[in-house]
């Protein structure tokens, strides 16, 4: 059985930079051109670490845009239902203006419950298709590469 012995920590060799946010060297190999399994498992470690911090913030963000999704889909879900409630009281007032009067005031009437009823039947079809875009909440882009991320470790692993 043969062991590895690890140089003490130099600043930094020549031609290699310590990782952006740490202050250690790279992983060096010994006198066999080996690294030791201290280094290599310490150098996994911290590459895991980034990488989840990574899958965290790919996550916080799309979490960030489907939350807005939902927020506008929702706002226009209520101008929709506010307009259609408008929209019913005006067929009533047309209704009881045309009972009352046989005059052209019914038809004006009946004209505007048409456009707020256009406008509130808009204001759905739009505000179901932003809620349509933001389901389902999970954050799938995240999912989808930490599924990558997990078979990439395996293969590696099984090397």
């Amino acid at each position: 059985m043969t062991t590895t012995h690890e140089a003490p920590p130099r600043s930094h060799e020549a031609g290699h930079e310590a990782p952006p946010g740490t202050s250690e060297s790279p992983p060096r190999a010994d006198a066999g051109g080996e690294e030791s399994v201290g280094r290599l498992v310490q150098h996994a470690s911290e590459q895991v670490s980034q990488l989840m911090r990574q899958e965290l913030q790919l996550a916080q963000a799309e979490m960030r845009q489907k939350g807005k999704r939902f927020g506008l889909g929702g706002g226009m879900f209520g101008g929709a239902g506010v307009l259609g409630f408008v929209a019913l009281q005006a067929l009533a007032a047309t209704v009881i203006v045309a009972l009352d009067l046989v005059l052209p005031l019914w038809l004006a009437a009946l004209v505007v419950t048409a456009a707020l009823a256009v406008v509130a039947g808009t204001l759905a079809v739009l505000g179901k298709g932003q809620i349509g875009k933001a389901t389902p909440a999970k954050p799938e882009e995240t999912v989808q590469s930490l599924k990558a991320d997990v078979a990439e470790v395996k293969e590696r692993s099984h090397r």
